[in-house]
Parts: C-alpha cells; sequence; structure tokens
C-alpha cells in the first residue's frame, strides 16, 4: 500500500498557496488553461484513444464509451467552460455579515476556502478539469482519483493542469491518484484530518460505498432514478418533446430520464402517442409487467432501476396522488419532472417532491451547473447538508467568524 502522507502534505501546503493568490491571478492561471488544452488537443485525443481502445477490447457498453469519449468539439467545449468560471464571481472573501455589537466588538462573517477536498469519481474524463477548476478558483487543493478506464485520459489532462500551475509555484493543488486500487481509495476514505471534503461522483454503488465507509466530510452526487409524470391535462407535443430530450440527448448521464409515470384517463392515447415515438428513437421500452417474479422485492428493483443507457420504464398511475407516492418511494432525490396544464397540481408537485432539482414543463436535462449559470460543476449533490443540486464555486466555500475589537475584553 501506497504511502500517501506525501500527498497530503502537498496538498495541504497547495491550499494554503492557492487560498493567497487574488482572483486576478486565479483567472489569469485559469485562462492560460483554457488556451493549454486547445494547444494539446491532439494529445489529449491520443491519450483518450487509448483509454477507448483498451475499453471496447472487453466490452461492448456503448452507453459507457459515450461518457469516456472525448473530441475536439468536447475538448473545445471544456476549454470554453473554463472561460465560463472565469467570468463568475470569486466568493473567496466575501462579507456575509458584519455588525458592531454593544460589547464593542465588530463581527464578521467571511466566505473561505475549505481546504484540501478530494474527489473519486468514474468514466468521464472531463470531470478531472472541472473538479480542478473549481476547486482552485475557489481556493482550495484537489486530489482526484478517477477510474480505471479512463486512466490515460485523467494523467495527460492532469498533466497539463499541473504545467500550468507549476509556472506559478503551486503545481501540488492538483494532484492525482494514478493507478489507483483499492488500498489507495480506502486511504482517502480514512484520511480524517488530512482531507477536509470528499466528493464521490459516479454510479449508486460507489456512492454508497463512499458514504458508508468514509471518515470524513462526504457530499453524495450522482446517482438517480429520474421520474417525469404526465398528468390528464399535459400537451401531448409538449410531454413527447421533454421525454425524448430527458431520455434520449446523452442517455448516460445522471439526470436522463428512467421512468415516465402517466395519468390513468389519459393512458390509453398518450401511450398509443409516444410508444411510437420511442421506438423511433431506439429507446428500449420497459413496463411492470416485464418483471418475471411479480414479488414485492422483484417490483421494488425494477422501479429501482436507473438505466443509464437507451432504456425507459412506462407506468401507469391512477392519479397525482399516487404518482407523488410513487416518487416519494423510489426517487434518490436527484431531479424529478411533471408536465401538466393545471397549475394547482404543478404547484402540488414542486411542493411536495423531495428532490434537488423539481421541473413544470421543462426538461430534467437543465439538471446541470452551466444551465444554472453555475460554470462547470462539480456535481449534482442529492443530500440536503451544505450543498443540494447542482454546485461549484460558492458550495466549495466555507466560513469563518472574524471579529475585531480594541484591547475589548468579556
Amino acid at each position: 500500500m501506497r504511502n500517501f502522507s506525501e500527498i497530503f502534505t502537498n496538498a495541504k501546503q497547495a491550499s494554503l498557496d492557492v487560498a493567497r493568490l487574488s482572483t486576478e491571478e486565479k483567472n489569469s492561471i485559469l485562462r492560460i488553461l483554457s488556451q493549454k488544452l486547445r494547444e494539446n488537443t491532439h494529445r489529449i485525443l491520443e491519450a483518450n484513444k487509448k483509454d477507448i481502445d483498451r475499453f471496447i477490447a472487453t466490452s461492448s457498453n456503448k452507453e459507457m464509451v459515450d461518457r469516456l469519449l472525448l473530441t475536439e468539439e468536447r475538448i473545445e467545449g471544456i476549454a470554453e467552460e473554463i472561460q465560463n468560471v472565469v467570468r463568475l464571481h470569486d466568493f473567496v472573501g466575501d462579507v456575509l455579515l458584519e455588525k458592531k455589537m454593544d460589547s464593542g466588538i465588530l463581527i464578521k462573517k467571511v466566505r473561505v476556502p475549505l481546504g484540501v477536498i478530494a474527489m473519486i469519481y468514474e468514466s468521464r474524463p472531463n470531470v478531472t478539469i472541472d473538479a480542478g477548476v473549481l476547486a482552485f478558483k475557489s481556493g482550495n487543493a484537489i486530489i482526484l482519483k478517477g477510474g480505471k478506464e479512463a486512466e490515460f485520459s485523467n494523467q495527460i489532462l492532469t498533466k497539463i493542469f499541473r504545467e500550468v500551475l507549476a509556472e506559478y509555484g503551486v503545481e501540488n493543488a492538483v494532484q492525482l491518484i494514478e493507478n489507483a486500487t483499492r488500498e489507495d481509495t480506502a486511504q482517502l476514505l480514512q484520511a480524517k484530518g488530512k482531507i477536509d471534503l470528499l466528493i464521490p461522483r459516479g454510479g449508486k454503488g460507489l456512492i454508497q460505498f463512499v458514504s458508508e465507509n468514509a471518515r470524513v466530510p462526504v457530499i453524495e452526487t450522482g446517482a438517480s432514478v429520474v421520474h417525469t409524470f404526465i398528468d390528464e391535462t399535459a400537451d401531448f407535443e409538449m410531454a413527447k418533446n421533454i421525454i425524448l430530450n430527458e431520455k434520449t440527448r446523452r442517455v448516460s448521464v445522471c439526470n436522463a430520464l428512467d421512468t415516465v409515470l402517466i395519468h390513468s384517463q389519459i393512458a390509453d392515447t398518450f401511450l398509443a402517442y409516444i410508444i411510437p415515438e420511442l421506438e423511433k428513437a431506439n429507446v428500449a421500452i420497459y413496463t411492470v409487467s416485464d418483471v418475471k417474479e411479480q414479488t414485492p422485492e422483484a417490483i421494488d428493483a425494477f422501479f429501482s432501476t436507473e438505466y443509464l443507457r437507451s432504456a425507459i420504464t412506462l407506468h401507469v398511475v391512477e392519479d397525482i396522488t399516487e404518482a407523488l407516492d410513487h416518487i416519494a418511494k423510489y426517487s434518490l432525490g436527484h431531479s424529478e419532472s411533471i408536465v401538466t396544464e393545471n397549475q394547482e397540481n404543478a404547484d402540488r408537485f414542486l411542493q411536495e417532491v423531495d428532490a434537488a432539482c423539481v421541473y413544470h414543463n421543462a426538461s430534467t436535462a437543465f439538471s446541470d451547473g452551466a444551465q444554472f449559470g453555475l460554470g462547470a460543476e462539480i456535481g449534482i449533490s442529492t443530500q440536503k447538508l451544505h450543498a443540494r443540486g447542482p454546485f461549484a464555486l460558492e458550495a466549495l466555500t466555507s466560513t469563518k467568524w472574524v471579529v475585531s475589537g480594541n484591547g475589548t475584553i468579556r
């Protein structure tokens, strides 16, 4: 098992060094990084091809290939997202509250970096840059542990990032654990006092493992079972467009649709309308009747499926109350939507559904930090403490109380 003491020491020192940088200095570094990624597109694509070739040699999972794939267009998108982060407000140093007390002390509540962040993630190499950029802009250092399926891509992206940081003496603000093992992961989970925040981003299994075994603070992200309820007053054309966008825009992302709930009063006509559209889009369709063993456990497992592929569940419910009950039971608190022209039902849905993002007559594909104006996101939190929903710069900070006096005593 590798000794991580040097990694933790370097990260701690880097977090102090980055915290001293001005907003202008951080933005200047990020602008250079954006340009360097564009200049090194060929190197990045070569490394990514190694990952893709190695993966398809052992698997035919097309959705996973899409998660791994980098193209010139996607690299340009990553570079542009960095520019978006540059344009965002730097929350570090914001004074949230200031007041003079009767005792004579002046109290300020000030936003500060968290310190050292660790990120454990799967598949998507763009997360290497997204997470590193957001951690850096918010004054933190970050330790990255990506999945072995994106090993070559993560290595080249981190190398380019560290080359830019090295010019300013803060290369250890971004560190990648290469060729990581299970024992390496365990060290991150147990690094109490070394890591200030741990963020898992990936499938349900990864997030559950981290949350159950970590001794450091965790923000859970990613896993989802996304529902859209088609109410009895729904506009069919609108519903079709929303469903297809949620399901087919990119099937391997966590805001992709899994289950369509349909009001019983329109079920026959809507199913006859939507099924051909889904079939035309090559979406596999499942209903509860497809469950082989009709036991409560098997049915629960069926409705708890996060597909992450071109597949969908269609299920008829009696009314909005049954839809809400179904979502309450099977939702993982990520993104849920209702399509309806009934404002009362819409208001009830938006109020009662317990999820990070709730939608009325809109696609869950908008559950994304960039779409919410946050720049590139670190993830989508499904918990309720500290951060919820798409989160980025602000959620990567904490606060401290700054108190001034003039020899003031109590």
